[in-house]
């Protein structure tokens, strides 16, 4: 039998060549980053970089050492491109001008999703404060057509909830118009159950809501079996429709806030069924701008179908020690089971490993779109 002290002391001698030899390509790849870099060429190669690992392949003895051989030599050459990358200087940032703070004044546009009396007011009055125009949007697509088309400097959305998780609507729209996010806002949510001033709990039969308000507060809804959800509108819209209509067997899911604007009364507090329910706001303008003080990127992305394309993208963000903090996908239009990734990591488009972690993904990836660098407010 062979002595496992000796077999381990061959492998620490493997592992030391195996060391000294990718040192050896390291500076080989330095001398390749600076004739690309000369001629203007770029870091990847899809043609070259297949045809290698064909080539590698073919050195194995067996199926098993051919496809282990094939994954280790994919990841030696995503870390030389990386290298790459950082050897001719990428500055994917500079695209992005700084804001200073998001201003307050009475020349500022605002616009909210909903009605007066919403979370999104709430969230936006945390924000800018009292002294700017604000208006209100019935969609979440006719804020971002308003702050696109200049009507509105800034605009109030939601996109995820700690309940309920992302909000896919925000997400689609990030992707078809060329709006920024500069901040975000987390608010506290706490749904009520509103209704006409002498209506009881008993004789609700109907009561309207937001998605995300029926969804927040199923169980409660799961109890009390005689209620019917239906979705219509934001949470305050509902409110104010119940106010309007005057039908006492009517309710809507909303806060306590709407309750106040709208002349309703409260018939259940907070009906949530997490305690700690939140939702995280985020504030988009049409510039390519950011915070001094940014400190979260968030992008998106599309790749090729195959094997490894994800781990392979989001290895770049590992390489660069940047803690990746969120991600979704959402279907592709006309492309069966195929997906686009959004992503939200920690850094500043001013730190160089931000930059070099976007030029590898934008040299990788189908396409890529920078969708805001910015902080909590």
């Amino acid at each position: 039998m062979v002595d496992l002290k000796d077999s381990r002391e061959e492998i620490d001698r493997i592992d030391q060549q195996i060391v000294a030899l990718f040192e050896r390509r390291m500076r080989v790849a330095q001398d390749v980053a600076e004739y690309k870099r000369a001629i203007g060429k770029p870091v990847f190669d899809k043609e070259r970089e297949e045809a290698k690992l064909l080539a590698v392949q073919g050195f194995c003895t067996n199926e098993f050492n051919a496809h282990a051989v094939r994954e280790v030599f994919k990841q030696l050459m995503s870390i030389s491109r990386r290298y790459q990358h950082i050897l001719n200087d990428n500055s994917e940032g500079s695209g992005f001008s700084v804001l200073a703070g998001l201003p307050g004044t009475q020349d500022i546009r605002v616009v909210f999703f909903g009605v007066p009396g919403s979370y999104s007011e709430q969230a936006m009055e945390e924000c800018f404060g009292g002294g700017v125009q604000s208006f209100s949007a019935a969609t979440f697509h006719d804020v971002m057509s308003a702050v696109r088309e200049g009507r509105a400097d800034f605009g109030v959305l939601p996109i995820e909830n700690t309940t309920t998780g992302g909000i896919m609507d925000s997400y689609d729209l990030l992707v078809e118009f060329d709006n920024y996010i500069v901040g975000e806002h987390i608010l506290k949510v706490d749904q009520a159950l509103l209704g006409l001033p002498g209506a009881s709990l008993e004789g609700i039969r109907t009561v309207y809501s937001h998605a995300q308000g029926i969804l927040q507060s199923r169980k409660f809804l799961k109890a009390h079996p005689w209620m019917r959800a239906v979705e219509e509108g934001s949470t305050a819209g509902c409110a104010r429709k119940v106010a309007q209509e005057g039908d006492l067997s009517q309710a809507a899911i909303a806060s306590v806030r709407a309750a106040e604007k709208y002349g309703l009364k409260v018939l259940a507090e907070k009906i949530n069924y997490e305690n700690q329910n939140a939702t995280r706001f985020i504030i988009i303008t049409n510039r390519r701008e950011h915070l001094e003080s940014a400190d979260k990127v968030s992008i998106c992305f599309s790749l090729p179908h195959e094997t490894g394309s994800l781990y392979n993208m989001l290895s770049n963000i590992i390489y660069n020690d940047l803690n990746m903090t969120k991600i979704e996908s959402r279907p592709l239009s006309g492309r069966n089971f195929e997906y686009r990734f959004f992503v939200d990591f920690e850094g500043s488009l001013k730190q160089a490993a931000v930059q070099n972690t976007l030029a590898c993904i934008r040299a990788e990836a189908l396409d890529m779109k920078i969708l805001g660098n910015y902080r909590t407010i």
